[in-house]
């Protein structure tokens, strides 16, 4: 099943739904617990997506494909690296990822994105299965000047925008060798399996829930393969992941009345 997120026509919040071939009905409840889908009315192509959810956070993985590592001339880490990204990041299909005043280099990265459907709090890798809702598409777009200057990440992977989610979220595929494809203007910047994994999606999901519990809603970012590449004002990004979907995203300095933020420098020597 493919659930949706959209804006209604008459305004107010996003509703959830369903989507089928080109149809889709709405969900009434809770996508995450007890729901009821309605009979597919609606014309798939005239609803407004949006992120197919709002995670309560993103939990993501660095270095978990051998030639991206390779690529920036770091080894693979021997237990998955993790990192976080604010929600606040979130933007949906078609909505545009800004480039920020501080950064002079913003970088597209392309993954699988894991949904966890239940609550998962030290479980095997034999279990995880049974706690992952589905899967979507993300961009973990990054501030590669900022990431390699501040030595930690929180920068450079949390200003808003910077995590494009959807176009929704697939409940019947299996995350092993999905192809993974990012193109920007048309042309391919990444490809790869995600049999090159070097943790698997099992065992991210085991592994995080060891360190904190995951709950209904969260996000598991699954790492980029190699060929991340920069983006710059007016291109489009194109991640399409065999058997989820494509998202699509356009880029675009952030907005004029934004103002820089101040340099801020330690007053103390």
């Amino acid at each position: 099943m493919r659930i949706v997120r959209f804006a209604p026509v008459e305004g107010g919040p996003p509703k959830y739904g369903w989507a089928e071939g080109q149809r889709a009905g709405l969900i009434t409840g809770d996508p995450f617990g007890t729901y009821r889908r309605e009979d597919p009315r609606l014309a798939l192509g005239e609803l407004q997506l949006v992120a197919p959810l709002v995670p309560g956070k993103i939990v993501c993985v660095a270095r978990n494909y051998l030639a991206h590592a390779q690529e920036h001339g770091v080894e693979l880490p021997e237990v998955p690296l993790l990192f976080l990204k604010p929600p606040s990041a979130v933007i949906g299909p078609g909505q545009a990822i800004e480039l920020p005043p501080q950064s002079d280099r913003i970088e597209h990265e392309a993954e699988l994105a894991v949904v966890i459907g239940r609550r998962a709090r030290d479980v095997t890798p034999e279990e995880a299965a049974a706690h992952i809702l589905g899967y979507t598409v993300a961009n973990d777009v990054t501030a590669r000047d900022l990431q390699q200057r501040d030595g930690q990440w929180t920068r450079a992977k949390g200003f808003d925008t910077f995590c494009p989610l959807g176009p929704w979220i697939e409940t019947a595929v299996d995350p092993a060798g999905l192809r993974i494809v990012c193109r920007v203007n048309g042309v391919i910047r990444q490809m790869a399996s995600t049999q090159d994994m070097v943790f698997s999606v099992p065992q991210l999901v085991a592994y995080i829930s060891g360190v904190m519990t995951l709950e209904p809603g969260d996000v598991v970012l699954s790492g980029t393969p190699e060929g991340v590449g920069r983006l710059a004002d007016g291109d489009t990004v194109e991640i399409d992941i065999q058997g989820i979907g494509m998202l699509r995203n356009v880029v675009r300095l952030a907005a004029s009345g934004r103002a820089a933020a101040p340099a801020i420098r330690r007053s103390i020597s």
